[in-house]
C-alpha cells in the first residue's frame, strides 16, 4: 500500500530539520569538524523522524542509515558493524525468552496464582498483580507485551468479575481504575530494576559503554533494589489512599483465580521447563561477574535451550517481530550516537554545558540533569525515543561536571523508565492502560504529576544513598 499524505505530511519536520542543520554546515562552532555537524543533523533528523512517525521507527532508522552513508558521513562497513553490538543481541534474544512465558500459558499461571495467594483485599490484589510483573521483568524487555499482554487481561477480567467496567464513574472507580494505575506503576518500576526489563536500558548500557562507564546486568539490579523495594511498597498504596477504589474487600478474586487454573489444568511439561530455563538465565545473569559469562551469552544459550526442548521453534523466533524491529533501530541508533561521541561532538556539547554550570555542585548538576530528562519526557511518546535522543548527552554533561559516572549512568537509565510516570502516550504500555477508559486523562496528568515527585525523592534520593552504601561511588 502507497503512503498516505499524512505519512508524507510528518515527513516535513526531520527533513526540514537535517536539511536546515546541512546547511548550516559553514556556521558551525569551530571546535566541530564537518563530519561531526552533519552526523548530527542527519542524528537530530532521524530522533524527530522517530518522535512523529510518518514510518514505523525501524523504518525511519533505516532511512537515516541509508542518508548516512550515502552522504559519507560514515562508510558502510562502520556503519554496519553497529549491528555486532551484543547489549542490543541481548535485548532481542530477551524477547524471545518471554515469548516462551506467552506461548507455554506460565506468565497466565503465575499470575492467576498471585491473584489466588494474596487477592482478599483490593490493595493486596493490586500488590499480587505488580508482583507478576515483577516476576516477569527479568526476561520480557517489551514491557508493553509484559504490561499489555499478561497483565491487563487478567486485570480486565477481575475488573469485569466486580462488575467494574470503564462506562461510568460509578462503575470503573469500584475497582478497575484503581488496578489499572496501580499496574501501571508497578510497571514502570519494575521496568526500573532490571537491565533487561525495558529495551531502552540495554541501549542506556550502551551509551554509558561508549562514555567508558560499565555496567552489569547484576550492578544494575543491585544499585535499583531498595528504591524498586520501595517504590513497589510505597506507590500502590499512595495510589490506593490518593484513588481509592469503593471495593476495598474482594473475597471473590481467589474462586475465581482458582476456577481459571481449573480450567488451565495441570502444570504442563513445556511450563516447568519454560521455568528451568529461565530460573538459569536468572542465576546465570546474576552471577557473571564470578563466571565470567556474559548476559548476551546467556540470553543466547537460553534461546538454544529453548529451541533444543521444543519449547519453541524456529518459527516462533521468525515471527517475533518486535524482537527484530528493536535489533534494527537500536542498532541503527547506538551506532549514530557512537560516531557522534567519536566525531566529538558529545564531548564539545558536555563542555559547554558544563561551563555554563560554573563550579556547581556534582549532586545539585545530577539533580538538574534529571529534572531536565525527566520533565522532557512530556515531548517524547516513546521512552526507547527519549533514551536515544538525550541519554548519551546528558551522561556526558554529568561526567564532566564531576557526577560520579557509574551514579550518573545509572540514574538516567532509571529515570528513562520512571519518566513514564508523565503522561498518557509516555510509554507503550500507557495508550493500553488509558485506552481502557477506566482513568481520565486529567486523573492521569494530575496524579502522575504528583508520583513523579515522588520517584525523585526516591530514587534520586534515597537511591543516591544507596549506591553510596554499596560503594558504586
Amino acid at each position: 500500500m502507497l503512503l498516505s499524505k499524512e505519512q508524507y505530511k510528518k515527513f516535513f519536520w526531520p527533513v526540514a530539520i537535517g536539511l536546515v542543520l546541512w546547511f548550516c554546515t559553514p556556521l558551525r562552532p569551530a571546535a566541530l569538524s564537518v563530519a561531526a555537524w552533519r552526523m548530527f543533523a542527519i542524528f537530530l533528523a532521524t530522533i524527530v523522524g522517530c518522535i512523529t512517525q510518518p514510518l514505523p521507527i525501524g523504518a525511519v532508522s533505516i532511512i537515516g542509515f541509508v542518508v548516512l552513508v550515502l552522504t559519507n558521513v560514515v562508510d558502510i562497513d562502520t556503519a554496519v558493524a553497529g549491528f555486532g553490538n551484543s547489549s542490543i543481541w541481548l535485548i532481542a534474544m530477551a524477547f524471545f525468552i518471554s515469548r516462551g512465558f506467552i506461548k507455554t500459558g506460565l506468565g497466565r499461571r503465575i499470575a492467576l496464582n498471585f491473584v489466588s495467594l494474596f487477592g482478599k483485599k483490593t490493595l493486596n490484589l493490586a500488590y499480587s498483580i505488580i508482583g507478576v510483573d515483577l516476576v516477569l521483568a527479568p526476561a520480557t524487555p517489551s514491557n508493553t507485551a509484559r504490561a499489555g499482554g499478561v497483565v491487563y487481561p487478567i486485570i480486565e477480567s477481575l475488573a469485569d468479575a466486580f462488575g467494574s467496567k470503564p462506562d461510568s464513574d460509578e462503575s470503573r472507580k469500584k475497582i478497575g481504575s484503581f488496578l489499572i494505575f496501580a499496574e501501571y506503576h508497578g510497571d514502570i518500576i519494575t521496568s526500573a530494576m532490571f537491565l533487561t526489563a525495558m529495551a531502552g536500558n540495554p541501549l542506556a548500557q550502551a551509551f554509558a559503554g561508549e562514555a567508558n562507564v560499565n555496567i552489569s546486568w547484576m550492578g544494575w539490579f543491585l544499585a535499583a533494589l531498595i528504591p524498586g523495594i520501595i517504590s513497589l511498597v510505597l506507590i500502590p498504596f499512595i495510589i490506593y489512599k490518593m484513588y481509592p477504589p469503593k471495593i476495598k474487600e474482594t473475597p471473590n478474586a481467589k474462586q475465581w483465580a482458582d476456577d481459571q487454573l481449573k480450567e488451565m489444568g495441570q502444570f504442563s511439561k513445556a511450563e516447568k521447563i519454560m521455568t528451568v530455563i529461565f530460573v538459569l538465565a536468572l542465576v546465570s545473569w546474576m552471577t557473571g561477574s564470578l563466571t565470567n559469562i556474559g548476559a548476551t551469552t546467556t540470553a543466547f544459550a537460553a534461546l538454544a535451550l529453548l529451541l533444543l526442548t521444543g519449547v519453541l521453534n524456529w518459527q516462533d523466533v521468525l515471527k517475533e517481530t518486535g524482537a527484530w524491529n528493536t535489533l534494527t533501530w537500536f542498532s541503527v541508533l547506538v551506532m549514530m550516537a557512537t560516531q557522534l561521541n567519536k566525531l566529538g561532538f558529545i564531548p564539545w556539547f558536555s563542555k559547554l554545558i558544563v561551563n555554563s554550570l560554573g563550579n556547581m555542585n556534582w549532586f545539585l548538576v545530577l539533580l538538574l540533569v534529571i529534572l531536565i530528562y525527566f520533565y522532557s519526557h512530556y515531548m517524547f511518546a516513546s521512552a526507547t525515543a527519549h533514551v536515544s535522543a538525550m541519554y548519551a548527552a546528558l551522561l556526558g554533561v554529568s561526567i564532566a561536571a564531576g557526577v560520579p559516572p557509574v551514579l550518573a549512568a545509572l540514574m538516567l537509565g532509571f529515570f528513562g523508565n520512571l519518566a513514564g510516570s508523565t503522561t498518557h502516550y509516555a510509554s507503550g504500555p500507557a495508550p493500553i492502560y488509558y485506552g481502557s477508559k477506566y482513568v481520565t486523562q486529567s486523573e492521569w496528568w494530575k496524579m502522575n504529576f504528583v508520583l513523579g515527585l515522588v520517584y525523585m525523592v526516591i530514587w534520586l534520593g534515597v537511591g543516591t544513598l544507596w549506591t553510596k552504601v554499596i560503594g558504586i561511588w
